[in-house]
């Protein structure tokens, strides 16, 4: 009776805290409840296309404006460095209130730098991206039998050398009748449901709707330039008919476009919850899902044989050393080959020893920043209906974990320097600067190619200067406060002692670094399917959303890298070479190698449209910084574990 009162008593708590913030729903958004005619506002995106990968603002081109003037939405930090820019549209609806044959404006006849451009645009397959109560107007086609999504609508197609514009659309909304977001009645069962207090709002009593679907068809219809007598959200005159597969608006110079739309409100069985599984069941879902299921089991088995071999070869390696007496081991020292000859040079100090430490200390902070991101997206905190939530999110954890980079960074200093405090400050100040000062430079000249477009895909100076605030004012500060904290923290003490002079490392038959970057291959099997659909994502403008599946790719990824680091590391010990450092870091680091390559593949067959120098240097250049954080988390991952193995390694067995 007890535990049910304290159980009462928790479940009442949590729901007055649901009740307070209007709902439960992960995503950070609520259901909005309209009434009958309630006026519902149309918003625009920047129009996008996959042949040029440079966003554009919508009013760029003659659209109509709306009479209030152009506006800009509330954008978070996330969106702006994704290129959209949301802004206000003279698109108006009522709540359940269909109308046709409405007419939105004329606009003023084409110049010639108008029509140029929009042929342009036309030319490079430009999509219309609108936005209705957070979602994106969706469109369907039927090719070959099947129904095809397309999230926003083409400005136009090119037919016979004309070029027709599609200045028409007929919107569908789908409503669903609201369901008050009454926690008892979707938490609460049995005796639990009876202590939940139902919010009562102030006209509940009112039939409402909330917005499930946003459905577009664009149709290109001539209409009469005749429109002096007709203001904004007038009656257009004459009937119209929209039919998506006849084109009978072409555009010519000199000439004003008419632009008109239509709406109908349709009542759907689809839940609130559930109103963005249509932009979730994308064409190839089901492959999707199989090729990931059917590469974990591989690789799982995979690394599963690989770990089963190497622990039972160091076991027994172990078992037969230490099972001889002090006068065996000394006689198998002089006679046998191996690891148990660099004793006193395993742990002599690498070459680049502050560029290691401060590569490490950057793929620790980058390798947190994905986890955590991750599994804040797979909990439903990052999903599509919440954009730019993700980039913003990845921002804040990089800079949080700065104190991660700086900790290990200078404690690994230390190590390597016997525990001397010396140069721990210039450590971490490096650490705060390596990275984000690379990634800076790239996206910098990026910047200046998208600028020189005047593309929407350029970061403002202002939110430069944003950026440059919160990298030196709050990243460099907990980069330096961690490097505090690894410095005061013990430095790890080596289990053996290092000879003054260094062992000559016996003639290879094979390049040791041969080895190192073939390596690489089997942390690419665990990633490259994955990354097929990770690149549409950002390149083709496909909706990515299985971030419980990435989450388990990424951790079989951080295990295969740790076990191919081991065995490069143990391989070269038995043969003498005791300069493991940088080996270990580059044996997983070098898939980094393999998923450019697999970039340079994927622009030359899929995206072989793709229109442009520029557009190409944009696609190397995000791709070439992409690379570079993947390195420095998996060569992390490789060097640590094999740090760990090497110590562990050393310090089971006794030497003199």
């Amino acid at each position: 009776m007890e535990f049910s009162s304290d159980f009462r008593i928790w479940v009442l708590l949590v729901s007055l805290i649901l009740q307070s913030c209007h709902g439960f729903y992960l995503p950070g958004s609520y259901p909005h409840k309209y009434v009958t005619g309630d006026p519902l506002s149309v918003k625009v995106n920047s129009i996008t296309s996959i042949d040029t990968e440079m966003p554009f603002s919508y009013y760029s081109l003659p659209f109509c404006k709306p009479q209030e003037g152009v506006k800009d939405s509330a954008e978070n930090l996330g969106e702006l460095l994704m290129g959209d820019r949301i802004e206000n549209s003279p698109y108006r609806f009522k709540m359940y209130t269909n109308e046709t044959e409405i007419l939105l404006c004329k606009s003023d006849p084409l110049s010639k730098d108008s029509f140029d451009l929009l042929k342009k645009r036309i030319d490079e397959m430009y999509q219309v991206n609108l936005i209705l109560d957070n979602l994106p107007a969706i469109r369907y086609t039927k090719k070959d039998g099947y129904v095809l999504r397309w999230t926003g609508y083409p400005i136009g197609v090119k037919y016979q050398d004309a070029y027709y514009f599609f200045n028409h659309l007929k919107f569908t909304v789908l409503i669903h009748k609201y369901e008050e977001a009454n926690v008892a009645r979707v938490m609460g069962t049995g005796d639990a449901a009876e202590v939940i207090p139902t919010r009562v709002d102030e006209g509940s009593d009112i039939p409402g709707y909330m917005v499930v679907g946003f459905e577009v068809v664009p149709c290109s219809v001539m209409h009469d330039a005749n429109t002096k007598n007709l203001k904004m959200y007038d009656k257009y005159p004459k009937p119209i008919k929209c039919d998506s597969n006849i084109v009978s608006m072409p555009i010519k110079e000199g000439q004003p476009i008419v632009f008109t739309y239509e709406v109908t409100f349709d009542v759907s069985d689809i839940k609130w919850p559930s109103r963005w599984d249509a932009y979730l069941k994308m064409e190839g879902s089901k492959v999707h899902w199989f090729s990931i299921l059917n590469s974990l089991m591989v690789i799982t088995f995979l690394a599963g044989i690989v770990l089963v071999i190497f622990l039972r070869t160091v076991r027994r390696d172990l078992t037969r050393y230490e099972e001889l007496d002090k006068e065996a081991q000394a006689q198998m020292n002089e006679e046998l080959s191996g690891w148990k000859l660099v004793v006193g040079d395993v742990f002599r100090a690498p070459s680049n020893a502050g560029l290691l430490c401060i590569m490490v200390g950057d793929g620790v902070q980058i390798l947190g920043m994905a986890v955590v991101t991750i599994l804040f997206a797979a909990l439903g905190f990052m999903s599509p209906a919440s954009r730019g939530n993700l980039i913003t999110g990845m921002l804040f954890f990089y800079m949080i974990l700065g104190v991660a980079a700086g900790y290990v960074a200078v404690r690994l200093w230390r190590t390597i320097g016997c525990g001397d405090h010396k140069g721990w400050v210039s450590i971490a100040w490096k650490v705060a600067c390596f990275f984000p000062g690379i990634a800076f430079l790239i996206l910098t000249t990026l910047n200046f190619l998208l600028w020189g477009s005047h593309s929407t895909g350029a970061i403002p100076f202002s939110l430069f200067v944003i950026l440059l605030l919160l990298w030196f004012c709050i990243s460099v500060p907990l980069t330096l406060f961690g490097g505090y904290l690894g410095a005061k923290a013990p430095h790890i003490e080596y289990p053996v002692r290092t000879n003054q002079i260094p062992r000559e490392i016996p003639p290879q038959k094979y390049p040791s670094w041969l080895l190192v970057l073939g390596a690489g291959t089997l942390p690419f099997g665990t990633l490259f399917i994955e990354l097929f659909f990770i690149m549409s994502s950002i390149w083709m403008g496909r909706v990515y959303y299985v971030f419980g599946f990435l989450l388990i790719v990424m951790i079989l990824l951080v295990v295969v890298c740790a076990e191919v680091s081991l065995v490069l590391t143990y391989m070269h010990l038995c043969v003498e070479d005791w300069k493991w450092w940088w080996k270990s870091f580059f044996a997983s680091g070098s898939v980094a190698i393999y998923i450019f390559l697999y970039s340079i593949n994927y622009l030359v067959f899929d995206l072989r449209n793709l229109s442009g120098p520029v557009s190409a240097t944009l696609y190397l250049g995000y791709s070439l910084f992409m690379v570079l954080a993947i390195m420095l988390a998996t060569g992390t991952v490789g060097f640590l574990s094999s740090f760990w193995f090497v110590h562990y390694l050393f310090s089971s067995v006794k030497l003199d």
